[in-house]
């Protein structure tokens, strides 16, 4: 019942966050349900791989539920303040921002399972009969248990995004520039660059003589151990970079006697750097893995997988989302910042300017990270 005076007073980005919540767990669900369906119509063959590959859209669906957990009190202090004051401690609130996260994953789970259930009555085109295991008994226990993951996974992430030990986030924070120090900057830069070298030494002529070649799924081809590792090293290094590139970038813009448009922009980008740079590095990473698929699958016709192509696509999808969630976050949690800049005079199109100025970094610093990332996983794919 609480929930459902929670959905009364929703606005429009609550409304869009829960309805992208439910629809990405409705699609990694009908993944497992696809998976199941095979294993039914398919019993000399192994289903273990088919359920490995959905793990990535399930991860995937649990950082997005875990950002959307983590914007709900920063988006809506009101609610926050209406329930500590009816008595709800911060792990009780936890819990009801958790539930509320993991309902709409099970509406939409439940969605997929009904359409798998009547699309099973005889009615569904031939071409689906082994995604849908026609013509063998479903066992009742197989589908829910697979559908709990989807809710289940979602409600952890969602109670674990904030640590109990810190206070709520209630949007009247604001944090300072994070500073990135030496040591924070030598472990990502030792990645990158033993990881480009790894890679570089994977790639060298006479290199596929050398052992035996690794054989990727999804219709990828085949390449060497030292190019994968490399490009898995190179890619985590440019993703832990992200971070301190923004707050680099926001510096630079800072630098000097800078104009107030540029100013602000700067120094807001320089406190946000900590909060953006994550879910940015995120779609930075999933993104140009996707692109690098996508190209090679061009390059040679035919070689494509539609399963594989679903699940990057949905992948990416939660990774955009989440970072559309946080930027929404930071935006509340500067709410107090631009109205106190409103009120001593400043002119609305300056705040304007410099959030346009911030987006234009932030992009720049996904297309240089994004970018690397996608090259050297198209070398990979060679």
């Amino acid at each position: 019942m609480l929930y459902f005076r929670l959905a009364r007073g929703y606005r429009p980005a609550d409304l869009g966050r829960w309805l992208l919540t439910a629809t990405a767990a409705a699609l990694v669900a009908a993944l497992l349900l696809r998976a199941l369906g095979r294993a039914l119509g398919e019993p000399s063959v192994s289903s273990l791989p088919r359920l490995l590959w959905c793990l990535p859209p399930l991860a995937a669906v649990g950082w997005f539920a875990a950002v959307a957990a983590r914007a709900v009190p920063a988006a809506r202090p009101e609610r926050i303040n209406g329930l500590t004051a009816a008595g709800a401690g911060p792990v009780r609130i936890r819990l009801l921002v958790a539930g509320e996260i993991a309902l709409a994953c099970t509406l939409g789970s439940a969605l997929a399972l009904l359409l798998f259930l009547v699309l099973r009555n005889d009615i569904a085109d031939p071409s689906l009969a082994a995604d849908l295991g026609m013509g063998s008994p479903l066992p009742a226990a197989a589908p829910i248990t697979l559908l709990v993951l989807v809710p289940l996974v979602a409600g952890v992430s969602a109670a674990c995004a904030v640590p109990l030990g810190d206070p709520l986030p209630t949007g009247r924070e604001h944090p300072a520039p994070t500073g990135f120090g030496p040591l924070r900057l030598a472990l990502p830069t030792g990645l990158l660059v033993t990881g480009t070298a790894l890679e570089l030494y994977g790639l060298r002529p006479g290199a596929s003589v050398d052992g035996r070649p690794v054989s990727l799924p999804g219709g990828l081809g085949d390449t060497g151990v030292a190019a994968l590792v490399g490009w898995a090293l190179a890619a985590l290094g440019l993703a832990l970079l992200t971070a301190p590139l923004l707050a680099l970038t926001g510096r630079l813009l800072a630098l000097g006697r800078p104009t107030p448009l540029r100013l602000l922009a700067g120094r807001g980008l320089t406190a946000e750097a900590s909060r953006i740079g994550t879910p940015l590095a995120v779609l930075g990473l999933t993104g140009a893995a996707v692109l690098a698929a996508f190209r090679y699958w061009i390059g040679r016709p035919g070689s494509s997988e539609t399963l594989t192509s679903v699940e990057g696509l949905l992948v990416v999808a939660c990774a955009l989302a989440a970072l559309l969630v946080r930027a929404a976050e930071v935006r509340s949690a500067r709410r107090d910042v631009s109205s106190t800049l409103l009120r001593l005079g400043a002119a609305p199109g300056l705040l304007i300017g410099a959030a346009a100025l911030r987006v234009l970094a932030a992009g720049t610093v996904l297309l240089l990270t994004g970018g690397l990332t996608a090259v050297l996983a198209a070398g990979a794919l060679a």
